[in-house]
């Protein structure tokens, strides 16, 4: 990368965002020592203006953000650092320095509740309990769902319709994950027959 640091004082802005949910977290400075040992350590170091000195993001709350990439911008002088942060970024606990949810947009934020259930099981868990009963019984759960939908598809209330929707939903997303599959991947096929 052909970075800029020649400008205002060898300091350039870095906008980082959540690589999974592309949520803004937060924007600091960056001087050159700073881009070279975020890559060195694969965590976000930044160059502070009021203390003079690096600091890694995390260094005392331990939210350290994991380096996925940089970007750089048309005129070389910002970068967009795509990162994975591990818990609120903001010193005030906030989840960004904007005062916003860290959550993705659309089923995003239901397939990564899933995800996270699959990999930290939570006694008493839902999601656990159909995981654990394998294929077979979500798939089955899929099926009656689908059913149900159709039937309050039939009739005029909306509630019950869109709550057997979210049923549906939930499920099939249970059974991608069950499979090894994510949204992504279906949403690739569906590009791939409208490309």
């Amino acid at each position: 990368m052909n970075i800029n640091f020649s400008k205002n004082g060898g300091l350039i802005p870095c906008v980082v965002q959540d690589a999974r949910t592309q949520v803004v977290l937060m924007l600091a400075y960056m001087n050159e020592e700073a881009y070279l040992t975020s890559i060195r350590e694969q965590r976000l170091t930044f160059y502070s203006r009021s203390r003079q000195r690096l600091w890694t993001k995390g260094e005392t709350s331990g939210n350290f953000l994991k380096l996925v990439e940089f970007k750089l911008d048309c005129d070389q002088d910002t970068l967009l650092a795509k990162a994975i942060p591990a818990g609120p970024v903001c010193h005030t606990g906030s989840d960004t320095c904007f005062n916003e949810r860290n959550i993705a947009p659309g089923l995003q934020f239901l397939e990564d509740v899933i995800t996270e259930r699959r990999l930290n099981p939570k006694e008493g868990s839902y999601t656990n309990k159909l995981l654990n009963a394998g294929i077979n019984k979500i798939a089955q759960k899929v099926g009656e769902e689908a059913v149900e939908l159709v039937i309050e598809s039939k009739d005029q209330n909306d509630e019950l319709f869109l709550n057997e929707a979210a049923d549906l939903m939930y499920h099939y997303l249970v059974l991608l994950q069950a499979k090894g599959k994510n949204l992504n991947d279906v949403v690739t096929v569906l590009q791939k027959r409208h490309g």
